[in-house]
């Protein structure tokens, strides 16, 4: 007798079922995936695409290593094709993961030892909020630098004092202006590690004035959006 053996069924553990879209704003949203089948360091990020499209994004994790969700920040870009079709995913639609990806983490070696700047215009801010949900009592202080106060993407998640909020459109925030025109008038520890990410303009503006103000590249850690 000849036993047919059934085909071994294999399983694409890159796929992920979206769970939620929590919009943020108007343009602005975060993606909630299952929790992530991969070991990933707080910094890192992924390249995502839609089940059945051809093209992928890039996109930081947001979510802490140990969190029970993967979560990504997702700024819909007008007119742009990817982003807006991730913000019209429904409960259930399948996209593909691949990554982890990159080496913008923290030091380590200075985990307990400095206090680390995060520096982030945007969405950028979303590789810090990862860094700061994996590392509980982290001596940190973000500055973020957005259009409008409404783009301080869940602030009441960081500690009080600790995030500074830069409005080039509106007086709502705690400083008017560009986030490199409050550096010029910050100070800080020389204790002081930085962490950049953002646009290329802002990060390159904000390199400059670290420089200026004494640190040196080996201080200074960047991951550049566009």
């Amino acid at each position: 007798m000849t036993i047919e053996m059934k085909p071994e069924v294999q399983i694409n553990t890159n796929y992920y079922s979206v769970q939620k879209i929590k919009n943020l704003t108007d343009s602005t949203f975060i993606l909630q995936l299952p929790k992530c089948r991969f070991k990933f360091d707080a910094g890192q990020h992924i390249s995502l695409s839609i089940a059945g499209d051809y093209q992928s994004r890039e996109y930081s994790i947001y979510s802490a290593e140990d969190a029970s969700n993967l979560e990504l920040l997702v700024k819909e870009v007008e007119g742009g094709y990817f982003s807006p079709k991730l913000k019209h995913l429904k409960i259930g639609n399948q996209v593909e993961i691949h990554g982890p990806f990159g080496r913008f983490c923290l030091d380590t070696k200075k985990l307990n030892t400095h206090q680390h700047v995060f520096i982030a215009s945007g969405t950028g801010i979303a590789p810090f909020h990862s860094m700061i949900k994996t590392y509980p009592g982290l001596n940190y202080r973000i500055i973020h630098g957005v259009r409008l106060a409404e783009e301080a993407y869940d602030r009441e998640e960081y500690e009080p004092g600790r995030y500074y909020l830069c409005t080039s459109r509106d007086t709502s925030g705690d400083y008017k202006g560009r986030l490199t025109g409050y550096l010029q008038e910050a100070t800080f520890e020389n204790n002081s590690c930085f962490y950049l990410c953002g646009n290329s303009d802002m990060i390159f503006d904000a390199m400059e004035i670290l420089k200026e103000k004494g640190f040196s590249r080996d201080d200074v850690n960047v991951e550049v959006y566009f």
